[in-house]
């Protein structure tokens, strides 16, 4: 058994390697990158909830193989403070306090707020985009949704979403061999960040929490961040809250076109069905393959030892399709019991969008389903990207002649 996440035959397809990993090498040694794989789901699951400062991000979540490529004699140390690194790099308690001046409109309460305005976002799409008659479901509908509600809370204009929308796809290709280079994609995501940071500073008037939080908070050695370093901060909204929701609607949507069954169950009663669908398409559809911990403690695993200073990678799409914890993983049902769900990550570093990302979910999967009661995706024309990282469906064509707008 070969796995490499950056072999162009697993980024073209990891599922078959992952069905190899949980059944015969749950801990799997990966010798070119000094890392250790995990592919079950009662691993990572276990493994992630450890906040003891066994595992820490500080070569980052998503290293790319430049970085994998560098073998480390001993544990890691955080970043240097400046020019300070997008936060998760770092551990306790910079990480936990700069995420917290980020979390202000993910909180529980702030996101009920933002329902109505979703909906009318969505609803404004779908009347631009039914009486075309063919579009992307992918970018056209869920992308344009994600994106804008991402430039209202990181104070950009909602006509800037066709643009933050294509550099963060283009951002997110991968080539073989390499990974996502997420470093030298940054600059172009800077340009729209930056600019913000400079406004509020400037005192221009504008309700952008996370923004006034990350202007007001001081480094241990009680320095401030600068407008580049603040805008380094907003990262894991711009990118996270782009790419991911739009890619799970628009796949969600086509695997309950191709069950007629499936999709007159869950259209029978939209307000109490939806949901439970939103969870089993998250599980199904979630595009992200894997993140990345570097040790700074020994941790031992099914009889293997990891040392200080090597890493481990818990290939969350792998424990999507564990059949340890989902019977028949590779079947999509509507209406599967989830009781647990790794797909936004667990513990530290938990995905501080959830909340959003499942009412962006549960609305555009009910609108649409409201207002297009048939379609048809152009699964010839589909196009997923292979990816070390966001393995999705970037393009989904879809067919809705006959629905008016």
């Amino acid at each position: 058994m070969r796995y490499d996440p950056f072999d162009p035959a697993v980024m073209a397809d990891p599922l078959p390697y992952y069905r190899v990993l949980r059944d015969e090498h749950p801990v799997h040694y990966l010798e070119t990158w000094d890392t250790y794989a995990l592919s079950r789901f009662d691993d990572i699951w276990n493994m992630l909830e450890i906040n003891d400062g066994t595992f820490v991000a500080s070569e980052g979540t998503l290293p790319a193989a430049a970085v994998l490529a560098r073998h480390n004699d001993g544990p890691v140390a955080d970043p240097p403070l400046h020019p300070m690194p997008f936060h998760a790099n770092f551990d306790s308690p910079i990480y936990e306090d700069v995420r917290r001046c980020t979390a202000t409109p993910f909180r529980p309460k702030n996101v009920a707020k933002l329902r109505d305005r979703i909906r009318v976002l969505a609803n404004e799409r779908l009347d631009e985009l039914l009486p075309l008659g063919r579009f992307d479901l992918t970018q056209d509908y869920g992308g344009i949704v994600a994106a804008s509600v991402v430039c209202e809370l990181v104070g950009l204009p909602a006509e800037m979403a066709a643009d933050v929308l294509a550099t963060v796809n283009a951002g997110s290709l991968a080539q073989p061999g390499s990974g996502v280079e997420v470093a030298n994609a940054r600059p172009g995501y800077l340009e729209y960040l930056t600019p913000v940071v400079e406004r509020t500073r400037a005192g221009e008037p504008g309700d952008l929490p996370i923004v006034d939080n990350l202007l007001a908070y001081r480094l241990p050695d009680g320095s401030a961040l600068s407008d580049m370093e603040a805008a380094v901060q907003m990262l894991g909204v711009f990118i996270g809250g782009t790419e991911t929701v739009p890619k799970i609607v628009a796949h969600g949507l086509w695997e309950l076109s191709s069950r007629p069954d499936q999709l007159a169950d869950v259209v029978s009663d939209l307000d109490a069905n939806v949901p439970v669908a939103r969870e089993e398409m998250i599980r199904y559809c979630a595009p992200a393959q894997w993140f990345a911990r570097t040790l700074r403690r020994p941790f031992t695993l099914h009889g293997t030892t990891m040392r200080p200073g090597q890493r481990i990678i818990s290939l969350l799409a792998s424990a999507n399709r564990d059949e340890r914890e989902y019977p028949q993983p590779d079947e999509f049902l509507w209406n599967r019991p989830i009781a647990r769900l790794l797909a936004f990550g667990r513990g530290q570093h938990f995905c501080l969008g959830a909340h959003l990302a499942r009412l962006e979910i549960t609305i555009m999967v009910t609108e649409w389903l409201k207002r297009v009661p048939e379609f048809r995706v152009d699964a010839a024309a589909a196009s997923r990207p292979p990816s070390s990282f966001q393995w999705g469906w970037n393009n989904l064509p879809v067919d809705v002649h006959g629905v008016g707008g």
